[in-house]
């Protein structure tokens, strides 16, 4: 296969596709089975907790074994959790479903580390950049699909069909991995991680200063875009009166916007600006974003320019700090590396929506936005200190 990255990025596009179409959707299945607004983000935050325990045992495995096992492996275990989820009359059901899906959402540790293993140093920002792109399109076309399928009634919406068809693209990915994406972890390496027992994320940490910062800046960054993401569809639906098909079409718009950074800004501006900078303007943006929302209340036009910037600094911000992470990585260690980083952004979607829902409770509808904002100004000095405070791994190596 001459270009690997192609048919990765194919792969992560239906993955997380089928992710995505369930976004919009799960506050208005919790809902209808009788949850209140922080049992609903509590729910999704359980997502995020078993992505964060999942993350660097993917990882890991992946070092050891190779990518594509635990690609379709992970794959298989997300087409299982949709299908529990299609037959949910529960919110037991529904948070059965969404743990197992968390806990399958590993993989993003080992696609990321595939990217790195055929990028070279100086392209990995770009390749980084496209998987973040396949992403953002997952979750651009995603909740535009999900919330189609399901309907704008949030009385009558069908959850049904949008899971089923969450499933078959699972199985979609999976034939797509074992056609067509040959392994990318040469044997000698993987031999050389089978031959030592690796680091885990907090020796990895204590080892590498700059990836401890570049981490803890992801963790404040996600943790602000997981408060946005958990509350939106509540926010919506309270403030605005909207139901599953606005919301996923909102969600589309700001998917869309990070898509364009991600898939075509990143490449131009990463060789001007480099990733340390781009990182920083990219939080920069999503601050004035969460401002701007916060203040629009029922103003649509507001609503839309905030979600805009927050998509621009979101398609700056992930693909930079994924790019800057992956430098503190080796060969034989990269997955462990990469998944140690997907921890950090899966424990910050874990608080994200933990507290989403009591701020949204205690303060209303505009205090989840505020409170985002004001965690992620730190972000600004751990992105740039990390860059002093030691060199890259793969230079050591």
């Amino acid at each position: 296969m001459k270009n690997p990255l192609r048919i990765l990025f194919v792969v992560a596009v239906i993955d997380i596709l089928g992710f995505g179409i369930l976004i919009p959707l799960v506050p208005y299945m919790a809902e209808r089975f009788g949850a209140t607004p922080r049992t609903i983000t509590w729910i999704l935050g359980s997502y995020s907790l078993c992505q964060l325990l999942a993350a660097p045992f993917w990882g890991r495995l992946s070092d050891r074994y190779g990518r594509r096992p635990i690609l379709i492996s992970s794959f298989i275990g997300a087409c299982l959790s949709y299908l529990i989820l299609c037959f949910a009359r529960n919110l037991e059901g529904l948070l059965i479903s969404r743990m197992l899906a968390g806990f399958m959402a590993g993989n993003l540790a080992a696609a990321f580390a595939y990217a790195s293993d055929v990028s070279t140093p100086e392209h990995r920002a770009k390749s980084l950049g496209m998987i973040g792109a396949a992403i953002g399109i997952g979750f651009m076309l995603g909740p535009a699909i999900g919330g189609a399928l399901a309907g704008d009634d949030a009385q009558t919406a069908n959850f049904t069909l949008p899971a089923i068809v969450s499933a078959c693209l699972s199985l979609l990915a999976v034939a797509l991995v074992v056609v067509a994406l040959p392994e990318s972890h040469p044997a000698q390496e993987r031999t050389r991680a089978d031959s030592k027992r690796g680091a885990t994320p907090l020796q990895l940490l204590a080892q590498r200063p700059p990836l401890r910062f570049i981490a803890a800046a992801a963790l404040l960054v996600t943790t602000a875009q997981g408060i946005l993401e958990s509350i939106f569809a509540v926010w919506a639906l309270q403030v605005l009166g909207f139901g599953p098909r606005a919301v996923g079409l909102m969600l589309f718009g700001l998917a869309l916007v990070a898509v364009s950074m991600q898939g075509g800004f990143v490449r131009m501006l990463v060789p001007k600006l480099g990733e340390m900078r781009l990182a920083t303007l990219g939080v920069a943006a999503y601050i004035m974003g969460l401002f701007i929302a916060a203040q629009a209340n029922a103003n649509l036009t507001a609503t839309i320019i905030g979600l805009a910037l927050c998509g621009v600094g979101a398609g700056a911000f992930n693909p930079s700090a994924s790019a800057l992470a992956s430098k503190q990585s080796r060969v034989s260690d990269r997955g462990a590396v990469m998944g140690t980083y997907q921890a950090s952004t899966s424990l910050a979607r874990v608080i994200g929506p933990f507290i989403s829902g009591p701020l949204f409770a205690m303060f209303g509808p505009s205090a989840p936005f505020l409170a985002g904002a004001c965690i992620m100004i730190p972000a600004l000095w751990l992105i740039r200190h990390s860059q002093r405070v030691g060199v890259p791994a793969e230079q050591e190596a």
